[in-house]
């Protein structure tokens, strides 16, 4: 009887360790500590900065920025969250044509391909004043922020870029002169001689 349950015993530790060493062969990242790589990928495309206006207000508040998975399904923010009272207008931050104007998970959401560019922007939650298929420039209105639908803690709209199925950081579409925060100051040239005055 004891043959018997320790030559079933073998058997199962033999056939457990073969299906451990199969498993180790086909997926070898299976047993590290570390996530399975990406697929080898071409160098990045640089984002042009087309971007001709922030999609809400005129320079709002970041309330929580872009940051990068570190894996493809992996934890992260794939876009930026900017203050926005409910109500207030949405604009495309760039030209295009509408892709999608709708709902998705009981959010509502503008999707805006761009022209002349494997790109396209999302805006959410938003109420969209624009249909698919409608062209739009920089700065023209394509919704309203709905109110309570915002991951946000407070009113915000999540605003997104996509190159394909690859998230980007949106701030990059808009020129250095759009990020910059304030007016330019002339400060003090100090050390530097002032010129003679002619006598």
């Amino acid at each position: 009887m004891r043959a018997n349950r320790s030559v079933r015993l073998s058997w199962a530790v033999l056939l457990s360790l073969a299906l451990s060493l199969t498993l180790a062969v086909l997926t070898p990242w299976a047993w590290a500590d570390t996530p399975p790589p990406f697929p080898p990928q071409a160098p990045p495309t640089p984002t042009p900065a087309l971007g001709r206006a922030w999609p809400v207000g005129t320079r709002p508040a970041v309330l929580r920025g872009w940051e990068p998975p570190a894996t493809l399904y992996g934890r992260g923010h794939r876009g930026v969250d900017l203050a926005a009272p409910p109500g207030a207008p949405v604009r495309a931050a760039a030209p295009g044509r509408v892709s999608f104007a709708g709902r998705v998970a009981g959010r509502g959401v503008v999707s805006v391909g761009l022209t002349g560019t494997d790109l396209r922007t999302t805006y959410e939650p938003v109420k969209a004043s624009v249909k698919k298929g409608d062209e739009v420039e920089a700065g023209e209105v394509v919704g309203t922020v709905e109110p309570g639908a915002s991951h946000c803690t407070v009113t915000c709209v999540h605003w997104g870029l996509l190159r394909g199925g690859t998230y980007l950081n949106p701030l990059s579409l808009l020129p250095p002169g759009l990020l910059r925060r304030g007016p330019s100051r002339l400060l003090p040239v100090l050390g530097v001689p002032l010129p003679l005055e002619p006598a």
